[in-house]
């Protein structure tokens, strides 16, 4: 890994050049695999990550933080989960998915996938609308 916080892939060296990965793109790759897996309500984010995907542009980096150290690469991800779900099922699964994801896309072995529980997402009161209209 060089000082500037870009992992340098050795795999497939053809001496053609070099290939470098930001930390961003293991934040993205991270943050879909995490949200693909079913009990994930969402990831959390900030105020500003927010205010981007309210003008339309979705922030698929949002709650997953990648730290950079000697040992490797440390990926913390931070999700609500759906209510009634196996949080440890479901946290083994993001885990899983967020490893084989940055393993087949960058061919880069994550040492640690932490996952926080910021929160349980009940049902929207959307669905709670639709249902009390329909008893009408």
């Amino acid at each position: 890994m060089s000082e500037n916080n870009i992992l340098e892939m050795s795999q497939g060296n053809t001496g053609l050049g070099k290939v470098e990965i930001a930390p961003e793109v293991i934040e993205v790759i991270a943050g879909i695999a995490a949200s693909e897996v079913e009990g994930v309500s969402q990831m959390r984010g900030n105020f500003a990550s927010g205010v981007v995907e309210r003008l339309g542009k979705k922030n698929h980096g949002k709650g997953v933080k990648v730290e950079l150290t000697e040992e490797g690469i440390k990926v913390d991800v931070y999700c609500l989960m759906k209510f009634g779900v196996s949080i440890p099922t479901v946290a083994q699964k993001v885990q899983d998915n967020i490893r084989q994801a940055l393993l087949n896309m960058t061919a880069l072995d994550a040492e640690e996938v932490n996952v926080h529980i910021v929160g349980i997402q009940f049902e929207n009161q959307k669905q709670n609308e639709v249902e009390s209209d329909q008893e009408m």
